[in-house]
């Protein structure tokens, strides 16, 4: 896998290369074609919450999205790594509630909020993080829902539920690949393993899903749909997903997952891009994907809020300017 991976970003202080960042990347078209890749697009991984909008298509897919009214606002929560700003916990809390149900019947853990002023507020009140403030705490609301809309125990997090079993389904689908195995995530859900490729290709199906007419198809258009319309859900305000999407003002639906894995879903050229950063770190993988996205025309280097993620300023703590990061591929 080391051997394989490519240079992908480099991290400078002063004149000196000061740390390298090497990974895998690929895009692909909606026929399954290799059209860009950087190390090998075969290599086996976790996409992590990257891949949100597949767990989420048996939401939709199902019926149950529409049995329970679920607003284009409720699909991009349900694809969503999120802040627990309030515009994130309200409708989550008020989600729960509707399905009645409440924190409690989450599986996701509790979580400590990204959001400043949701971290202030509970310090002020004395309270602990809830599993409302997990990021992942609208893909499970959207599990509960496809649980209740099939009458099924509430473990859903169980790899023999049947929630789960529609997932990875879905996962295999898209993909157009078997998956080797599982392991459990963050918010305890399993998160199956497949080829960079594999997950590129799914982004790729995403993208093109307008010109198919077939029920999935139809709900990964909703998905994508909702994603782009409201980016602030998809992630929050400083977050990569969100500021790119909006720079990107709707070409290019994007999520991120733990560990340096990145996706895009690029409707108007059919095309679907994933990255794997071996070491982790998300200040490469979000300059990759940036990079990757301006080598493909969706991004233009000039805007600010791009330029921000494509070659970052590393500041000391007296706000001093000390180094860059820059990546090496497009």
């Amino acid at each position: 896998m080391i051997n394989s991976a490519v240079e992908l970003c480099e991290v400078w202080r002063g004149s000196l290369r000061e740390s390298l960042h090497i990974g895998h990347a690929v895009v692909c078209d909606s026929s399954g074609g290799i059209v860009k890749s950087w190390g090998d697009p075969e290599q086996i991984f976790y996409s992590r919450s990257s891949s949100k909008m597949i767990q989420a298509l048996p939401l939709v897919a199902s019926g149950a999205a529409d049995s329970f009214g679920l607003s284009s606002q409720h699909l991009a929560l349900a694809c969503a790594s999120h802040n627990a700003a309030s515009i994130h916990t309200g409708l989550v809390e008020k989600w729960l509630s509707e399905l009645r149900l409440s924190d409690s019947d989450l599986c996701c853990g509790p979580q400590v909020p990204r959001d400043r002023d949701a971290k202030i507020d509970l310090f002020r009140a004395n309270r602990s993080p809830c599993r409302i403030h997990n990021n992942c705490s609208g893909k499970h609301s959207g599990f509960l829902t496809l649980t209740q809309y099939l009458g099924a125990e509430p473990n859903y997090v169980s790899i023999d539920h049947p929630v789960q079993k529609a997932c990875l389904e879905f996962y295999e689908m898209t993909t157009n690949e078997v998956s080797i195995g599982y392991g459990i995530d963050g918010c305890s859900a399993p998160n199956h393993a497949f080829s960079l490729k594999a997950i590129a290709n799914a982004m790729a199906w995403f993208s093109d899903a307008k010109s198919r007419s077939d029920i999935a198809s139809q709900s990964a258009v909703r998905l994508i749909d909702g994603m782009l319309k409201h980016p602030a859900l998809v992630a929050g305000e400083g977050r990569a997903c969100t500021e790119l999407m909006r720079a990107a003002q709707g070409k290019v639906a994007l999520k991120t997952g733990a560990e340096g894995f990145f996706v895009a879903v690029i409707p108007e050229k059919k095309m679907g891009v994933a990255l794997k950063v071996l070491d982790g770190a998300t200040r490469a993988s979000e300059c990759v994907i940036a990079s990757i996205l301006v080598g493909l025309g969706v991004l233009n280097p000039a805007n600010p809020i791009v330029a921000k993620y494509l070659n970052p300023s590393i500041l000391n703590w007296d706000g001093l300017k000390t180094g860059f990061i820059k990546p090496l591929i497009q």
